[in-house]
């Protein structure tokens, strides 16, 4: 892979999208910082980050994604991929909040924003933008929030981190082109946060109401069996987990 490594910037997403433009880079570029001004979350939300203490990355991805209906898969297996490197470090309590958050023991600890540009060709091209907390304590601001030390009560190496985190990455979209991504979603689904127990939501008009997430479907829509037994299928944009 080659590694592009910055001090700081306002986002890898942003400086390596405008990279991939100017230049035809290689599968897998990879951009980290140290400190970054203006990450980005799902939504347009914003993650912050101490300077030197997470995990900030962006990975050019190509030739993965044949058609438009796959992004959710890809979504799948990066998830999946970080997971079975936390699950390495004996990460405890792990989950995948829908779409993309990683949680251990019920705090988020990483953030997965990928960004798809359909190509002149028609091919399509994904920047994954990954923001990891690692050895950052202090959250005082976030409740919900945690990281690895937090976790395990010890320092990690963050260049290690991402050299795991590509590899694994690398390796699971290779068993995605042999047509093996079945595994992927069944392991997603295991991983899935409240799955199965009655969770409140709020709708994109602030209206809350109970619901049991049976799962999410190959569109990445969220299934949620409501109160009356109706069943309904939600966007990420039109509903959000109060926990």
């Amino acid at each position: 892979m080659k590694l592009i490594k910055l001090d700081a910037i306002d986002s890898t997403n942003d400086f390596l999208k405008g990279l991939s433009q100017k230049e035809n880079l290689e599968n897998y570029t990879v951009v980290t910082t140290k400190s970054q001004t203006k990450g980005k979350g799902q939504m347009g939300s914003n993650w912050a980050s101490e300077d030197n203490k997470n995990l900030i990355t962006s990975i050019l991805i190509k030739n993965t994604i044949i058609n438009i209906n796959e992004i959710f898969n890809l979504n799948i297996v990066v998830a999946v991929s970080i997971v079975q490197v936390l699950n390495d470090l004996k990460i405890t309590n792990l989950n995948i909040k829908w779409p993309n958050d990683i949680m251990a023991e019920n705090k988020k600890i990483a953030g997965i924003l990928i960004e798809n540009s359909i190509k002149e060709n028609g091919k399509i091209e994904s920047i994954v933008g990954i923001g990891l907390n690692v050895n950052q304590t202090n959250f005082d601001n976030l409740p919900k929030a945690s990281s690895l030390k937090n976790v395990m009560h010890q320092d990690f190496d963050i260049d290690t981190l991402l050299e795991n985190i590509v590899i694994k990455i690398e390796n699971n979209i290779e068993k995605l082109k042999n047509n093996e991504i079945d595994s992927f979603w069944n392991e997603y689904e295991n991983y899935l946060f409240k799955k199965g127990k009655p969770t409140l939501f709020e709708d994109a008009n602030q209206q809350r109401f109970m619901g049991i997430i049976n799962g999410v479907n190959r569109n990445g829509q969220l299934e949620v069996l409501l109160e009356d037994d109706s069943v309904n299928f939600f966007e990420v944009k039109e509903i959000m987990m109060i926990y």
